[in-house]
């Protein structure tokens, strides 16, 4: 029996946001695995991605931010927690989610992988998702390594660019409240 065609609509963004996630975790599977590093003090490199809602974002932004950068898809679930605790406490400076893609395959993909994320955000949110695919992720990912890419990299930059806190071992309630102080410490001294 056939779908009806209202059925075989719903199944397109389905199957378009499935597609997009196999690719992502298989493009990103195709690249060497760099060692985990903490960038502490260290500038975050200049790079440019495109939000979700197609607008050029360049990297760090002048501004202090909090970063939540995802190398994998299994990151998501890690990044999501970071998210909620954040809005949760109240943000202290701008959060933009960046997911990382460092392989040249990805990159010709970007489109559709970019699609299948809008499938599971809300249209308000795209914004505040910043895409980096190949040459643009190739310095993100150097600068924290992707080894254990199941954990997110939450970085907090100062308005000069240089990451001032860095985590990369999973949340936790405790080390999101060490995060809120030193975010703080920069939105005071602004």
């Amino acid at each position: 029996m056939r779908p009806a065609r209202s059925d075989a609509r719903r199944l397109v963004p389905a199957c378009a946001c499935a597609l997009a996630c196999a690719l992502m975790v298989g493009a990103a599977g195709c690249g060497s695995t760099l060692p985990r590093r903490d960038p502490t003090g260290e500038r975050f490199p200049e790079v440019s991605g495109t939000s979700l809602a197609g607008d050029p974002v360049p990297l760090p932004g002048g501004k202090a931010q909090v970063l939540l950068v995802g190398y994998l898809q299994d990151a998501q679930f890690d990044l999501d927690r970071w998210l909620l605790g954040l809005l949760q406490v109240g943000p202290p400076l701008p959060i933009l989610e960046v997911p990382t893609i460092p392989s040249r395959i990805a990159s010709v993909f970007a489109g559709t992988i970019d699609e299948g994320m809008r499938e599971g955000i809300p249209a308000p949110e795209w914004r505040g998702v910043v895409t980096l695919y190949g040459e643009q992720a190739d310095p993100v990912a150097e600068l924290t390594g992707t080894e254990n890419g199941s954990n997110g990299r939450v970085l907090v930059l100062d308005a000069e660019g240089r990451v001032v806190w860095f985590h990369d071992s999973g949340y936790s309630a405790a080390t999101l409240l060490d995060l809120v102080r030193v975010a703080e410490s920069l939105r005071a001294e602004k």
